[in-house]
């Protein structure tokens, strides 16, 4: 095989895994936005798709683990390709991470459903950390499809706001069990599901951390990198 042929190949392996980590995403993105509206109108099919959905998440991980491992191998990446490879590995499990926390979600309303409790009254309590961790989630994933270090640096800083939304959640939901004990099961519920949606955040924060290490190759994670960066701008 000619040179300029394997150098195309080698292109077309690159932008296959590309392309299919992104696949995943759009499906993980689905998970949580289904776990989420599951919740919202109390809807337990949906729930138990997001379940059932799960293993196709697991799948995911596993065969665009192995096509990462084998083009290691054969092709013997360097440099920017190679970084891309290694961050396309960690960002498979970040996305597996998400199909989990939006399983647990979907679990939840099911437990709930199962206990008679009303949800729909509840899910006002998490919709502002639900919608901040969906726009987190989908903006993560178009820095990564477009190599955006911008928009990643600012999706790092967003990841404070969602940690900020949580706290005052579980602040509120506590004052709600002290005052009513009859709430605890329900409150608990809840915050297991607030907690979720700020487990995606995080996951999302990683995904911008590695749009960063792509495009700079530097490894920013436990440094302010992103907010010396949005500091200077």
């Amino acid at each position: 095989m000619s040179g300029e042929h394997l150098s195309k190949q080698y292109d077309m392996d690159l932008e296959t895994i590309r392309s299919k980590v992104l696949s995943m995403g759009g499906l993980v993105e689905t998970q949580f936005l289904d776990a989420i509206a599951s919740f919202r109108n109390a809807d337990v099919a949906r729930a138990e798709q997001v379940v059932k959905g799960d293993e196709a998440v697991n799948q995911l991980e596993v065969v665009l683990d192995d096509a990462c491992n084998h083009l290691i191998v054969r092709r013997q990446p360097a440099a920017n390709d190679l970084r891309t490879v290694m961050a396309s590995i960690k960002i498979i499990i970040d996305l597996e991470r998400i199909g989990d926390e939006a399983t647990k979600i979907a679990r939840t309303v099911m437990n709930m459903h199962n206990r008679s409790t009303t949800i729909n009254n509840h899910y006002e309590t998490i919709r502002v950390i639900a919608d901040s961790a969906t726009n987190m989630l989908h903006d993560a994933l178009d820095a990564f499809a477009r190599l955006d270090e911008k928009q990643a640096i600012n999706l790092i800083a967003q990841d404070a706001i969602i940690d900020h939304e949580f706290r005052s959640i579980m602040r509120n939901l506590i004052t709600f069990m002290m005052e009513d004990p009859r709430t605890i099961s329900t409150a608990l519920d809840t915050l297991w599901i607030a907690k979720a949606i700020e487990r995606i955040g995080d996951h999302a924060k990683n995904i911008a951390e590695y749009v960063i290490y792509v495009v700079r190759g530097k490894d920013i994670r436990h440094t302010d990198y992103a907010t010396t960066q949005l500091d200077r701008s």
